[in-house]
Order: C-alpha cells, then structure tokens, then sequence
C-alpha cells in the first residue's frame, strides 16, 4: 500500500533541529522523498505499524506533529504529478 507521509518538526532549538534530522532519515528509511517534509512510502501494513510506532517515539508531540494518508493499493490512480521531481517507480524494474 502507499502512505503519503507528512511531517513538520519544530527546528527553533538544536534538539529540534536533531529531531527533524532523525525524522528524515528514518522516512529515507522506508520510501522516497516527494518534497522536503514529505514521503512515499510502499510498504505492508505491518512495516506501516513499525514505522508510525518509530517516528511517535522520535517527536515532540508538543511542537511537532506527523500525518499518515493511506493511498490504498491502487494509488496509481489517486496520484496526480505535475512539474519537476518526478518520483520513482516503486513497484517499477530496479536496474543496477
């Protein structure tokens, strides 16, 4: 299934701005970056559980916050790219 997943990570502090570090590599982690605080991720739910429970652990949810849109299984068809950065093809060939 696809997540779109967002998040914004309050960088007024240096905790903060290792929080929004971490975030992002965690995210890298699990899918590919669309924009700067946001991710694809392909993955089952099981990995969905995993990756929601690590990054709730990594925020302060007094500052920060996280959004999950499940996309479902047939994203392909509620997914809209317009402009540069085109994604990639997760379910796509990988050509080494």
């Amino acid at each position: 299934m696809l997540v779109l997943l967002t998040y914004d990570v309050s960088t007024d502090t240096a905790a903060g701005r290792r929080r929004l570090a971490r975030v992002a590599r965690k995210c890298l982690s699990y899918g590919q970056r669309v924009q700067n605080s946001v991710f694809e991720c392909n993955i089952d739910w099981s990995q969905f559980l995993k990756l929601q429970n690590e990054l709730k652990g990594m925020i302060n949810t007094e500052t920060d916050s996280l959004r999950f849109y499940n996309l479902g299984n047939h994203y392909s068809e509620k997914v809209i790219h317009v402009g540069a950065k085109p994604s990639i093809d997760l379910e796509g060939d990988l050509i080494l």
